[in-house]
């Protein structure tokens, strides 16, 4: 991209202290975005700020835990006092744990569910009035590949993304009248932090293998150029989904 194609627009990303989140954030500062980081890790989102900034960029942060919703209410606010409305909102906190549904780790499921359905639902819930009001805004989603297709051992993740999904379908639908756009972007095995966290149940890791897959998986930073491809599109165009796979792993519907 030549310029600053997202200069002078104010963006919140949850999740953003590591992974794909801080390499978003970089990317839309990058391209001339103010942006707000939130997460729970202070310390990591705050080196992330001085990369930004360093850069030449502009960007600040607040500690976040996107299942208090009040708590994501309050970064929208920081967002709003210190840079204005919000534009852009990437919806990017997440967990995932591999595990049999049979060996029922309850804790797990309801935490999978606290971060990536009521998380997703509070960005909206923050952000969503003020963006119909001015006929501007677009939201983008991380969901998965699993909320296209289940795997074994991803049941309760799985069913927490076609969660993600069927809300942004309907959300798409509602406010396209009013301005704004919903993304989702669909990534298959990114090279994080998150995959040394994930392998919490020993018999489902022997039965369907551990990961990260043998093949070259994705960089955070290949996900942070399909967010930056769908908010960059003409004001006509609108990118509901982009589906981001390994070259040697394509999805098999």
């Amino acid at each position: 991209m030549e310029g600053k194609p997202l200069s002078d627009q104010v963006a919140v990303v949850t999740g953003a202290s590591s992974g794909i989140g801080e390499a978003i954030s970089k990317a839309l500062a990058k391209a001339g975005a103010r942006v707000v980081l939130g997460a729970r890790r202070t310390e990591k989102l705050e080196e992330t700020v001085k990369a930004i900034e360093k850069d030449g960029g502009k960007s600040v942060c607040k500690k976040t835990d996107v299942t208090i919703r009040q708590e994501v209410k309050d970064l929208v606010k920081f967002a709003e006092s210190t840079f204005g409305p919000v534009d852009i909102l990437v919806n990017n906190a997440g967990v995932f744990y591999y595990s049999l549904m049979k060996n029922v780790h309850e804790d797990l499921w309801e935490k999978t569910v606290d971060v990536n359905c009521k998380g997703v639902l509070h960005g909206i819930g923050a952000v969503i009035g003020g963006m119909v009001e001015r006929k501007k805004g677009h939201i983008v989603n991380i969901s998965s590949e699993n909320g296209r297709k289940t795997f074994p051992g991803f049941a309760v993740y799985s069913g927490s993304k076609f969660f993600v999904e069927g809300v942004s379908r309907s959300l798409r639908q509602e406010v396209c009248k009013h301005g704004v756009k919903v993304t989702c972007i669909q990534p298959g095995d990114v090279d994080t932090e998150i995959f040394g966290l994930c392998e919490v149940d020993q018999e489902a890791i022997e039965k369907y293998g551990s990961f990260p897959q043998k093949c070259k998986i994705l960089e955070p930073v290949d996900i942070a150029s399909s967010v930056l491809y769908a908010l960059t599109q003409p004001d006509h165009v609108a990118i509901n989904e982009v589906l981001i796979h390994p070259k040697e792993a394509p999805l098999d519907y």
